[in-house]
């Protein structure tokens, strides 16, 4: 593809994205296509290089060294002229300065700026006291750590149940181990089901093999301690009094933005970083793209997220696109409803991650 930024020798552009997931190395590929002599540089607070999170259910069938995990080898990040800056953490963005100041006080300075930072695992308040005894899933490291957790035929309790932790489930009971779960309003997120459609859901989870908790009527869960001798390692207390064990608890109630670093940068913010659907900020060197962006939709009149790998990998594509002079727009082709497979299982889009 011809490059459609002309950068003299003496001071080629200067792309910085935040993030190293799908959308951030996305851009990266596409931007290096439209730009060969810019300078490109990825910030990410992982130690490890691009890893397709969505494929970390895959180390319980077997284990993997990491370095198999990783979508492109080191050379890849070589040979492209792809600087990536690991296990640094952004503090904040001066878009007065164009810097990105990290942790470690040094500043990045930029041309135009991609945050592709996605999203943490939310954790209800009442919880948040109880995280060291919660086990997360979100890295490599994490992953590895619930499989040593877990005993032969263990049960993990699931609080909440978004489809990130349902296709971790699912992955479980196909391994012979228990899987309990709580639900929680935001079970089954993103999608929404209501009323009948949602007890329907929620009965085909107990056909699959999950235990199903009504988290609501419960009351919701409030504390987690450690169980006592004899018994499973975790104890689940409910509002109502009652309790459940397991030898592992994981919470998935979804995801919140990563924007705090950027609350002083001048950009609009609700609980997203908010886009047009150019995926440009109200600054018009700032780009964000991913979990971290609600995008305008004239459809809906209201600034929303898009979710799934297909939607994230396209939302790279068009910000490098516009970053380099392009006047493309994001439009979703994925279909967002949750739906029975042929075996009777549920099945949701946000699972395909081609």
């Amino acid at each position: 593809m011809t490059a459609q930024v002309s950068s003299s020798v003496s001071s080629p552009h200067r792309y910085v994205i935040i993030g190293n997931g799908v959308a951030g190395n996305q851009a990266a590929e596409r931007l290096r296509e439209r730009d060969p002599e810019g300078q490109i540089t990825i910030i990410t607070n992982s130690r490890m290089l691009f890893y397709n999170r969505y494929l970390l259910p895959q180390l319980f069938h077997e284990h993997k060294d990491w370095r198999a995990l990783l979508a492109y080898p080191a050379e890849y990040y070589e040979r492209q002229r792809i600087r990536v800056l690991r296990d640094c953490w952004v503090t904040s963005v001066d878009s007065r300065k164009r810097q990105v100041m990290l942790a470690h006080n040094e500043a990045i300075s930029y041309d135009t700026l991609l945050v592709a930072t996605g999203g943490r695992p939310y954790l209800p308040e009442e919880l948040v006291e109880c995280r060291h005894l919660i086990h997360p899933f979100g890295t490599y490291e994490h992953a590895l750590a619930v499989r040593k957790a877990l005993p032969e035929n263990g049960s993990v309790v699931m609080l909440g149940g978004d489809m990130i932790g349902l296709d971790l489930a699912r992955t479980l009971l196909a391994l012979h181990y228990r899987v309990i779960l709580v639900t929680h309003e935001n079970t089954f997120w993103p999608h929404q089901p209501v009323g009948e459609e949602r007890n329907q859901f929620l009965a085909i989870l107990q056909k699959m093999g999950i235990e199903v908790v009504d988290g609501e009527a419960q009351g919701g869960a409030i504390a987690i301690e450690k169980g006592a001798s004899g018994l499973p390692e975790r104890r689940v207390r409910f509002r109502q009094g009652g309790d459940i064990y397991g030898d592992v608890v994981m919470s998935f109630y979804g995801l919140l933005p990563l924007v705090e670093f950027m609350m002083g940068s001048g950009t609009d913010i609700e609980r997203g970083l908010l886009v047009g659907t150019n995926l440009r900020t109200s600054d018009p060197h700032i780009y964000a793209a991913g979990d971290v962006c609600q995008i305008w939709s004239e459809k809906d009149n209201v600034y929303r997220f898009y979710y799934g790998h297909r939607n994230v990998r396209a939302m790279g594509a068009v910000a490098a696109l516009n970053m380099t002079g392009g006047n493309e727009h994001f439009s979703t082709t994925q279909d967002e409803a949750l739906f029975q497979n042929e075996q009777g299982y549920i099945d949701s889009p946000f699972w395909a991650y081609d």
